[in-house]
């Protein structure tokens, strides 16, 4: 009943409902981090450095093993989110970078951010510290697909997407549904971005970008039941990406994945083989 107002609504107020699903998708909220989580990151070494109008808060945790693994969170998400699979990392000796992306986390928030900004800090850590194995989790992936593909030069040896979107145009159809707004409304909403973007969203998708990346080796690992990210995503990135295997777990769901035992171990072997 909420939506069928807030659709009719919409109808009539094009205009304010756009501006509203525009914030929601260039503004993402902050979410609490466990008191655990916290504990964890304070063990890392901080910094920040500036991007464009932006500070980005990066984190490191130092061993002998270099250069580090790099650690992609997902839209509205945060470093912390990958705590417990950083505790295993270190416990296994591999150096990790963390951070929060623009407008997230502890990173500075200064009027929002795309998935394009996002996509360019991704790059500028990976050159920075010479990353060439990377772990990223749900919409972390569409960020860092982009800048691979932007930037071929990249080369990546092992890459691990815990779950992936794979059309960027579905992050807005979540959002037209979690609002409730029309369809003319939501055509006003992509007009909009992609022209303040110049960009064609309907050409960006995780299966065209793999086309141009340069990775030796991808493993997804996504659940059958994900009630956030269809599998049917990740199977449209596998089904054209020589370099990607699937696996498909159960149990995980699309958030607790990021803590499963199963999941961890996973990550261990394939880093190792």
């Amino acid at each position: 009943m909420k939506k069928t107002i807030v659709r009719i609504s919409s109808s009539l107020f094009p205009r304010a409902f756009s501006n509203f699903a525009y914030k929601k998708l260039t503004n993402p909220q902050s979410h609490k981090l466990k008191q655990n989580d916290i504990v964890n990151m304070d063990s890392s070494t901080k910094s920040r450095f500036n991007f464009k109008s932006t500070e980005i808060q990066v984190y490191e945790w130092t061993t002998d093993a270099k250069p580090p693994i790099l650690l992609v969170h997902g839209w509205e998400g945060q470093a912390g989110n990958f705590s417990n699979i950083i505790s295993r990392l270190l416990a296994e000796n591999h150096s990790v970078i963390a951070f929060d992306g623009p407008s997230h986390g502890l990173s500075s928030k200064n009027g929002g951010t795309s998935l394009f900004e996002f996509a360019e800090v991704v790059g500028v850590i990976i050159e920075k510290y010479g990353v060439k194995r990377i772990i990223s989790h749900s919409f972390g992936g569409v960020a860092t697909m982009y800048s691979l593909a932007q930037n071929p030069s990249l080369a990546i040896e092992k890459y691990i997407l815990l779950t992936t979107p794979n059309k960027f145009l579905d992050r807005i159809e979540t959002v037209a549904e979690e609002v409730g707004i029309a369809k003319r409304v939501k055509k006003k909403l992509v007009n909009r971005l992609e022209s303040e973007l110049k960009m064609d969203f309907s050409k960006i998708s995780v299966a065209d970008l793999s086309r141009n990346v340069n990775v030796k080796n991808a493993l997804i690992l996504h659940d059958e039941f994900d009630k956030v990210l269809s599998i049917q995503e990740s199977k449209a990135v596998n089904d054209v990406w020589p370099a990607c295997n699937l696996e498909v777990i159960h149990g995980t769901g699309h958030f607790k994945i990021l803590n499963a035992e199963i999941v961890h171990n996973r990550i261990i072997t394939f880093l190792a083989t």
